[in-house]
């Protein structure tokens, strides 16, 4: 299958040099390139293409206001392609939580381009295209209620565990939104470019009660905070014992093919914190995750799954829920009731 793939960027370069890029791979082909957001709607219309890259620093229409109307109008698999200056970090990261599917550094790009080495916006547009939006003008398949496997205790736990990939970041925001200002502590993996970390954490902390934050490493983990973990080459775990728990960053190498891991992060939990402990794992491809939250099912945690109906894409979530993991699987607004241990 060839993935359509229309370019937006206002630098006729920056176009030039994404479009010999993709076009050198065997399975994607350049549609069209826009240097505005008005342009890139005609071609829209026109070419309907599978997956949109997008420059969000543009004269005119900014690329918010362009991925809004994309996401309203005409859903469609957006990957944002920025700077990682501080302003278009913090731009693209609210560009996540309107619904992008992914973003890449022009930097990334750049040092591609001197090392001869290949670039992962490729991959990243694969993924992307694999996820189906509504386009029918229906309205999207309402929440179902949550379906619970197994009990899920109404207590309070002393830490939350939280993973997620594609789609990620927006779902974060809905769960955080919803965490009251004193929540237990929570860690968080988000499976991110590194360069865009430091902003999803800030864009996270303004819409949440809670405080977000990256994690460091040794750093207490403390009530009425969520640790983002910065997406670099150090995994994510948890240390210490029940009050004095603290996060652990660590270099290590890929687990369920990811640096760092949701896996790495839950099985952590389910050794040093176990029953006291819940586990959520969001949206994403694969199946990172699954085997934590499993372990962490089988330590006593409470464990939830996003359902499909809410997610971008279904793949983590899907996989544990094969292996028997999730002891709850509930719709994204609800995950937060659920993980508060206020819905039992």
């Amino acid at each position: 299958m060839t993935i359509r793939v229309l370019i937006v960027d206002d630098s006729a370069t920056m176009r030039a040099i994404l479009a010999a890029c993709l076009s050198a791979e065997p399975d994607i082909q350049v549609v069209g390139a826009a240097g505005n957001a008005a342009e890139g709607r005609e071609l829209m219309k026109v070419h309907n293409p599978d997956v949109v890259t997008l420059d969000i620093e543009m004269p005119g229409m900014n690329g918010l206001d362009f991925l809004e109307k994309i996401m309203t109008l005409r859903p469609t698999p957006v990957i944002i392609v920025s700077g990682s200056t501080q302003q278009g970090a913090e731009t693209t990261a609210r560009a996540l939580t309107l619904g992008a599917i992914d973003c890449y550094a022009k930097a990334d790009l750049d040092a591609a381009l001197r090392t001869g080495a290949r670039t992962k916006l490729g991959d990243m547009i694969r993924q992307a295209a694999q996820v189906q939006f509504n386009r029918g003008g229906a309205s999207a398949p309402a929440p179902v209620a949550a379906r619970t496997n197994n009990a899920i205790r109404a207590h309070r736990p002393d830490l939350i565990a939280i993973g997620s990939s594609t789609g990620g970041v927006e779902a974060l925001q809905t769960v955080l939104a919803n965490f009251p200002a004193d929540c237990p502590p929570t860690v968080i993996v988000q499976h991110v470019n590194p360069r865009f970390a430091p902003a999803i954490a800030k864009t996270l902390d303004i819409s949440s009660p809670a405080t977000v934050m990256l994690a460091e490493p040794d750093m207490p983990l403390k009530p009425g905070h969520c640790y983002l973990a910065p997406g670099d080459d150090r995994h994510l775990t948890v240390g210490g014992t029940a009050g004095k728990y603290y996060a652990r960053l660590r270099p290590g190498n890929p687990v369920s093919g990811h640096l760092p891991s949701v896996d790495m992060l839950f099985g952590s939990v389910a050794q040093t914190v176990g029953a006291r402990a819940v586990g959520a794992l969001l949206t994403g491809m694969g199946s990172d995750g699954a085997r934590g939250l499993l372990a962490m099912s089988q330590a006593g945690a409470a464990t939830i799954a996003q359902d499909e109906a809410t997610c971008t894409v279904f793949g983590m979530p899907r996989a544990a829920i094969s292996l028997g993991a999730a002891g709850v699987i509930a719709p994204i607004g609800e995950i937060a009731t659920y993980a508060l241990g206020k819905a039992a």
